[in-house]
């Protein structure tokens, strides 16, 4: 099994800024849950930076969000049970989220707006993703892969430790 902090580190720290933070959190959990076409980042592409870039949730919560729903579907027949499983995880991760990080939203995590003229570039010239966006990744995909694991409609999800 991958080591989520160091696939999410490899996708998200690459210079090119391929992946952003919605992007990352859904490519590395959907690997994680073993969900098909895990590589492909397309449904978390316009959720980076809060949503469009308008400071809204931030992307690691919203990519998050993502990948438990598809889990939730694959793993729970009846769709309203998998609808409210994944609403329920989804707001226990956001209520970490807030307790670790002070904030859930994009614009007051990392203190830009990123619609403004100039401030996009004047985030990615600061580091600050490097180190604040980055964390938030990886606690956004720890604690999901808790909670998923701590939930009981997932139990095959993750097998069991080899002896």
């Amino acid at each position: 099994m991958i080591d989520p902090s160091h696939r999410a580190r490899e996708l998200f720290l690459d210079d090119s800024n391929y992946y952003g933070c919605a992007e990352t959190t859904y490519v590395v959990l959907a690997e994680l849950f073993s969900l098909p076409d895990p590589e492909d980042s397309a449904p978390a592409m316009p959720l980076n930076g809060g949503v469009a870039y308008s400071g809204g949730a931030c992307g690691a919560i919203t990519g998050a969000a993502l990948a438990v729903g598809r889990l939730a579907a694959r793993c729970l027949p009846d769709h309203f049970e998998a609808k409210k499983e994944s609403r329920r995880i989804i707001q226990e991760l956001m209520a970490e989220f807030h307790k670790e990080h002070g904030a859930i939203t994009c614009s007051e995590l990392i203190h830009y707006d990123l619609l403004a003229p100039g401030q996009h570039d004047a985030f990615l010239e600061s580091g600050i993703w490097r180190d604040v966006c980055m964390r938030q990744i990886e606690f956004a995909v720890a604690c999901t892969r808790r909670l998923v694991k701590e939930a009981p409609w997932a139990a095959g999800v993750f097998p069991p430790p080899s002896t």
